[in-house]
């Protein structure tokens, strides 16, 4: 069997005073689609950081291990190449005067825009231009992104993790700050990506995001794995009102979740 390609065993992360994450295993497999859905609050973010290496676990007397595709130990750049991260953090990004094309373009340097010193080659822009087609972007190549919505500049930044062919796309609470039309969209652009072969990784705390490709929910309350299973099991009333902490009651339209 292929190894996993993320692997959390007893991961311990602290922020300042508070443990966010607390001996969290976790493992997904290569080609799996995936949901973490979780409160606010509850370590989901961190877990995010954790996989992109922004944040780092506590070294403790336990075992722990952290590793992608077997290996603990990566190169940022390389990393890029099997795990594409869309994170809300970089939505910033868009509120520069850059257009559309330079900060797709920009996922090749790891950078904000197109610096004189980076070195753009023909591949580059045809790959750019490439995954911009499969997202249906196109027409915002010449558009500064500080005039995109948040439903455009939101797959910009898709498009950007995408021009290195990673085999995984993270996603963070993919449709914040989106309307009802954009959201329709993006979540249309993630099954499009899954049936290209694309593994998804979603995190959020959204049920109706979580598109019917995505097989596996992980439930994480209090920095701790809660619950994890085959979606249509994970989605049961009184699994939810303890997660939450609320009264909750699901209703499963078109293969989509919703809580009411």
């Amino acid at each position: 069997m292929s190894v996993p390609l993320i692997q959390f065993e007893n991961v311990t992360i602290q922020r300042g005073d508070r443990v966010v994450l607390d001996g969290v295993t976790l493992s997904i497999a290569q080609g799996e689609h995936v949901a973490i859905l979780g409160p606010n609050g509850s370590g989901k973010s961190t877990l995010i950081k954790a996989i992109s290496r922004e944040l780092y676990p506590l070294l403790k007397a336990e075992p722990w291990s952290l590793r992608i595709l077997g290996r603990d130990r990566w190169h940022l750049f390389e990393l890029r190449n099997h795990l594409g991260l869309v994170s809300n953090d970089w939505m910033q990004m868009c509120t520069r005067d850059y257009s559309g094309f330079e900060i797709v373009l920009s996922g090749f340097f790891g950078s904000v825009g197109i610096w004189p010193n980076h070195q753009v080659t023909t591949e580059m822009e045809q790959k750019a231009r490439e995954v911009m087609d499969l997202l249906e972007i196109a027409h915002l190549a010449e558009r500064n992104t500080n005039e995109l919505s948040s439903g455009e500049a939101r797959r910009i930044l898709i498009a950007r993790a995408l021009v290195h062919d990673p085999q995984a796309l993270v996603l963070d609470e993919p449709t914040t700050s989106l309307d009802l039309h954009a959201t329709h969209e993006l979540r249309e652009i993630f099954r499009k990506l899954a049936r290209n072969g694309i593994s998804l990784i979603m995190v959020t705390h959204h049920l109706p995001d979580i598109i019917p490709e995505i097989a596996r929910v992980v439930l994480i309350r209090g920095g701790r794995v809660f619950c994890d299973g085959p979606k249509d099991q994970m989605f049961q009333s009184e699994t939810l009102s303890e997660l939450f902490g609320i009264p909750v009651e699901v209703l499963a339209r078109g293969g989509y979740y919703h809580v009411l």
